[in-house]
């Protein structure tokens, strides 16, 4: 199994018979030192990710130029850190907003394109007023909305054309330097953890091909580059070349996070590199170094798998916005849904693998908000919208999610998701990005459930009774996101096992099942997947004549947006071996938990406002986790 390194190792000390026996007497400077001698304390040898860390990647303030016009006139960094911590601060429509709980980490990642162009406008910043468009968008500023629409028309069409009409240097610098100080302000290790962070918005080929940049360092390292943005560099091999270009120049460490796949245009994952040209080895190795993860579910829907690519998965049409190519008006072809979504991208990794000897799909998954109103929330009774304007009301359910001509998209269809859990030895910068490298990492639709998966040869289920049955774990086999090497030649035949443990969110829903997720590779180049019910509450099982388990009764009263836990379990947990395994097959696990049935936004909004939702409106869901993948190649 991969080591994982200690930070805490001690060094050993030579020390004289009279300086030791000074030490002895003045024993308080030997407070703290570290011994090499074996200690009571069994924690000084335990270096396994112990902390389970909930946070938010993707969330824009109002230095994202969409942001600010969609009513985010005052959420910035700031804001969107204390709130992270858990403070309260009152929203624009008047209301005192807090989250339920805490965060532990935050991005605040504001788009790189014009970065801080409403908040300078605003304050009539005299670096940005020293260019012609600036000066020009100043005036429209102040002559009120018609204007400052024509202002984000211009802005559009800037990003189609790659003209960074703005093209201030120095206030791209002072904004980012803004970004970065703030962060820093607002991380304190072992408490919360501010990264510093920024999203690139490449449109290249009609489609999404977003990413969230993360940092891992501090302002002193990040402040010698400025975020590359999409009108200096819109393809993903620019990108890349950057993030190497800023390791190699400040011995810093960072990685790209690709979100909302599903509305990508089938471009994401596409079988080509971003060209249109066939797939190289370099290629593959690249996308595998600088995007290790992928954000899997967010507010503009869930993007692990959809039915028309897994038609024999009953759990599989979960938060779909699928009805547009990207955010054009162009319908949306069949073709493009194997590009777009987690699954069928790992089984295209693993083909990719065979033909050119590099897996370029090899993520780990997370989920994030991508909120744009600076409130990283994504608990279904404290949902505050996709932009400000949505923020609580009694229609914001009906409106339209943007006002942009031909697209009809309301704001119940939002999901009120995700989050971004880490397993980590410790709150700080350095241990939370060495988890997100290792993809030692899950994404929830909300809910802060625990959910720990390894995989091994040997694992069994009276393993689960033991203790320390997580530290087994890590010594026996690997953790989601690893690998699990293949047994060597001349070894008997045996299928890998998987010790698997989802715990229930304290403040939540019941467990309704857990599943594994299986995608493998044949002989004959053709990939497949399967999705195992393999602990499941209330007593039920797999029926022998359907393959499907019978559905739990819903505890929901609408009405009321209300449910209780009277079914499901608080805890599920089990040994599961996969007795179709072929070793000469590649193949890769991961672990979906599904809550029972509870609640959705709208029914939170219609009990607190006293309305009555359309028909369409979903008001009920069964939140989830998806965990990283394990990954598994022959010999």
């Amino acid at each position: 199994m991969p080591k994982i390194l200690d930070r805490m190792s001690a060094h050993q000390m030579v020390i004289s018979p009279v300086v030791g026996m000074i030490i002895c007497c003045l024993s308080a400077v030997a407070v703290g030192a570290q011994s090499t001698i074996s200690s009571y304390s069994p924690a000084t040898n335990k270096t396994f990710p112990t902390q389970l860390l909930w946070g938010d990647t993707h969330l824009h303030t109002n230095l994202s130029v969409d942001a600010a016009s969609g009513g985010n006139s005052r959420f910035g960094p700031n804001e969107a850190y204390r709130l992270a911590r858990g403070e309260t601060i009152i929203a624009h429509n008047g209301m005192p907003v807090r989250l339920n709980r805490p965060l532990d980490f935050l991005v605040a990642a504001d788009h790189a394109e014009t970065m801080g162009l409403f908040p300078g406008l605003a304050s009539a910043d005299p670096r940005l007023l020293e260019t012609e468009t600036g000066q020009r968008w100043y005036q429209m500023y102040l002559s009120g909305p018609e204007e400052i629409a024509k202002i984000l028309i211009e802005f559009g069409n800037s990003l189609r054309s790659r003209e960074d009409l703005l093209d201030s240097p120095e206030y791209r610098k002072s904004v980012w330097q803004r970004v970065t100080s703030t962060a820093d302000a607002y991380n304190q290790p072992g408490q919360f953890t501010a990264f510093i962070g920024y999203e690139w918005s490449s449109g290249r080929g009609g489609g999404n091909m977003h990413r969230i940049v993360i940092f891992a360092d501090d302002a002193e390292r990040a402040n010698q580059v400025v975020p590359l943005s999409a009108y200096d560099d819109n393809r993903p091999r620019g990108l890349w070349r950057y993030l190497d270009q800023y390791e190699r120049l400040t011995g810093g460490q960072a990685l790209a996070i690709p979100h909302n796949s599903n509305v990508s245009a089938g471009l994401i994952f596409a079988e080509t590199d971003s060209d249109g040209n066939a797939m190289t080895k370099e290629y593959a190795q690249s996308r595998n170094r600088w995007e290790p993860l992928m954000e899997v579910t967010q507010f503009k829907g869930d993007s692990e798998t959809h039915p028309f690519v897994s038609p024999d998965d009953e759990f599989a049409d979960y938060e779909s916005w699928d009805r547009y190519r990207g955010f054009s008006t162009d319908p949306h072809e069949d073709s493009m849904f194997a590009g777009e979504y987690a699954r069928p991208a790992l089984r295209r990794g693993l083909a990719l693998f065979t033909k050119v000897g590099a897996n370029p799909f090899k993520f780990g998954m997370i989920g994030s908000t991508d909120s744009h109103t600076g409130i990283p929330s994504a608990d279904e009774n404290n949902f505050w919208g996709k932009f400000s304007w949505h923020e609580p009301s009694a229609t914001r359910a009906v409106e339209p999610f943007v006002n942009i001509p031909n697209i009809v998209q309301l704001e119940w269809e939002m999901a009120a998701s995700g989050y971004a859990a880490v397993w980590a030895q410790e709150n700080t910068r350095e241990s939370i990005f060495a988890a997100l490298k290792r993809k030692e990492t899950y994404a929830s639709t909300g809910p802060r459930m625990s959910v720990r998966l390894f995989a091994g040869w040997d694992f069994v289920a009276a393993d689960l009774a033991r203790p320390d049955w997580i530290e087994y774990g890590y010594q026996q086999g690997v953790p989601m996101g690893g690998d699990l090497l293949a047994l060597a030649s001349g070894a008997y035949r045996k299928a890998p096992s998987f010790l698997i443990s989802a715990l229930k969110d304290p403040m939540g829903a019941n467990l309704d099942r857990v599943q594994m997720v299986k995608g493998w590779i044949d002989d004959q180049g053709e990939t497949h997947e399967k999705v195992f019910d393999i602990a499941l509450s209330d007593d039920r099982a797999v029926s022998s004549s359907t393959g499907k388990v019978t559905k739990l009764r819903s505890t929901v009263n609408i009405a009321e947006a209300s449910y209780t836990n009277s079914v499901g379990a608080p805890i599920l947990q089990t040994a599961w071996r996969d007795s179709d395994f072929d070793p000469s097959e590649p193949a890769f696990y991961y672990v979906r938990v599904i809550e029972i049935e509870t609640p959705r936004w709208p029914a939170y909004d219609a009990k607190f406002f006293g309305t009555k939702m359309p028909p369409e409106v979903r008001m009920t869901t069964q939140e989830r986790a998806y965990t990283s993948p394990v990954w598994y190649t022959p010999e």
